[in-house]
């Protein structure tokens, strides 16, 4: 059973080059290729899920080589969520992709689970140079997909987000052989053990490479003054790709709650919750940067590209809380942004399918095929972006507002959240009535030339229907996904157990 652990990163790492190497020519195979290989990682997921809610840290070591000295790869609540997750989000999308994005570049269906491979890496290890690695693997997956199709713009975009990541791995490198140099491993478990008993002349180093990783992380998450580059790259990149790239962001997030609760907790000594000071001050002014560009936005896919940005914010401020009770709020709320968001990126693709002449610019234009069933998606959408009753997103702003108030920055979180909360709303509607509504005035003339528009592929209807299913199951089964996610933060806030698992002992 142990075995089924690595599986998520072995299976799309043989099926990518089977693809690359046998399926090139024959894109029918590759789809069907690509969707059987992301329904098994679902059904994997699902698996292994039910695995972790034992309570139990699952390690498997490759190699048999113990740790701290060989590749630990590990398995506890959180890292279950974060691949049950990826694998649901990542078969929707592919769905959408196949309806055609997939035939307007060359090996897309490879480049998807070499990304998958990536990030389902990145969740499972256990220490910092496979995590790099497996960083450095994303990147590579996600710039080809990035500037498939070409485009000028598009590769400018493809170029300036490979520069500011490739700038992030040489911070991580740096900041990496600081801490080694101090502590003398990249194992995340043994990391924790040796930070207590740093001596007080080497702690400075210490807390310069994890600050650096912070940073390093920050820029993955889109943290202001880090997040330039989300906007340019997430509305310029093809509708699946910017789709997929919601979980992209979550891997900073997921690597800020990892190392600084485990490596840098309570029992951290001089250096527990060394992040707390820089990161919630980031999150606030992340959150208020993120929903002013929402208001700013001159497209659908600027709008939802900075939404993201302020959904970051939001989900990072619990993190900073660094409280089981704010930690499970952050984890119910990380679910529901990468949902929503991947949901609108779908939304925008088919609005901008059918508006040729403006594609997803906020301007009026003549009715399009289909225009009310996405009016309907794209209402949908908005409420669980903005955080409006009834869906996921207003169950998840009320857990961080309730985790908040016992901070003694209560007052400034949840203003920033009710104030961000109604821009979102006025930049929401403003693009919503320009797009969908004064439509009619403005494009009286054309009504009939629009009606005579093809329906066009059901798939990314399926797709986006899909992920807006999702977000009704996750506020339907609310009750029962937060009692998982207090216990997913509750593990994280009992460091030794994770240590235990993976050194022994």
């Amino acid at each position: 059973m142990q075995h089924w652990i690595v599986m998520p990163v072995i299976i799309p790492a043989i099926a990518a080059p089977l693809i690359a190497m046998g399926m090139r020519q024959d894109i029918v195979l590759a789809r069907v290729f690509s969707v059987a290989t992301t329904v098994a990682l679902v059904l994997l997921s699902v698996l292994l899920v039910f695995k972790a809610s034992d309570g139990h840290t699952h390690t498997y070591a490759l190699g048999n080589w113990p740790a701290p000295f060989g590749i630990t790869l590990v398995l506890d609540r959180l890292s279950a969520l974060m691949l049950l997750l990826t694998s649901v989000l990542a078969l929707f999308v592919l769905l959408h992709a196949i309806a055609g994005w997939d035939r307007r570049g060359r090996h897309f269906h490879a480049l998807f689970l070499f990304l998958l491979m990536g990030l389902n890496g990145a969740f499972l290890t256990g220490d910092f140079f496979n995590l790099f690695v497996f960083f450095e693997v994303l990147l590579i997956a996600s710039y080809g997909l990035m500037v498939h199709a070409g485009g000028a713009m598009r590769l400018k975009a493809g170029v300036q987000y490979v520069v500011i990541n490739l700038a992030g791995s040489t911070l991580f490198l740096f900041a990496v052989g600081l801490i080694y140099s101090v502590t003398g491993t990249l194992n995340m478990a043994d990391l924790a053990q040796q930070v207590p008993h740093i001596p007080p002349a080497d702690q400075a180093i210490l807390h310069i490479g994890a600050l650096l990783l912070l940073l390093v992380f920050a820029v993955k998450a889109a943290l202001v003054p880090v997040h330039f580059w989300l906007p340019g790259t997430y509305s310029l990149a093809p509708a699946p790709v910017a789709a997929l790239f919601a979980i992209m962001t979550k891997v900073g997030a997921y690597a800020i709650i990892r190392l600084y609760t485990l490596a840098f907790g309570e029992g951290a000594g001089d250096s527990a919750w060394l992040a707390a000071a820089w990161l919630m001050p980031a999150a606030l002014i992340t959150l208020v940067v993120g929903m002013i560009g929402v208001l700013a936005a001159r497209s659908l896919g600027q709008m939802v590209s900075f939404a993201v940005i302020g959904s970051m914010g939001t989900l990072l401020i619990p993190v900073a809380l660094f409280t089981a009770p704010a930690m499970s709020a952050a984890l119910y709320y990380m679910v529901h942004s990468t949902l929503a968001a991947a949901a609108l990126f779908l939304i925008v693709d088919m609005v901008a399918q059918r508006r040729k002449e403006v594609a997803d610019h906020l301007s009026l234009t003549a009715p399009f095929a289909q225009m009310g069933l996405i009016a309907g998606l794209f209402f949908l959408g908005a409420i669980a972006m903005t955080g409006m009753p009834p869906l996921s997103g207003f169950i998840g702003k009320l857990l961080i507002l309730d985790s908040a108030r016992d901070s003694t920055l209560m007052a400034w979180i949840w203003g920033l959240i009710l104030f961000t909360s109604l821009l979102a709303i006025i930049g929401f509607a403003r693009a919503g009535s320009l797009v969908f509504w004064k439509t009619h005035e403005a494009g009286q003339p054309l009504r009939r030339r629009a009606r005579r528009l093809p329906v066009g592929n059901a798939l990314p209807f399926v797709a986006t229907g899909g992920l807006l299913a999702c977000m009704v199951i996750l506020t339907a089964f609310a009750g029962p996904v937060a009692l998982y996610l207090d216990q997913t933060a509750a593990q994280l806030f009992e460091p030794t157990r994770y240590i235990h698992a993976v050194l022994g002992g």
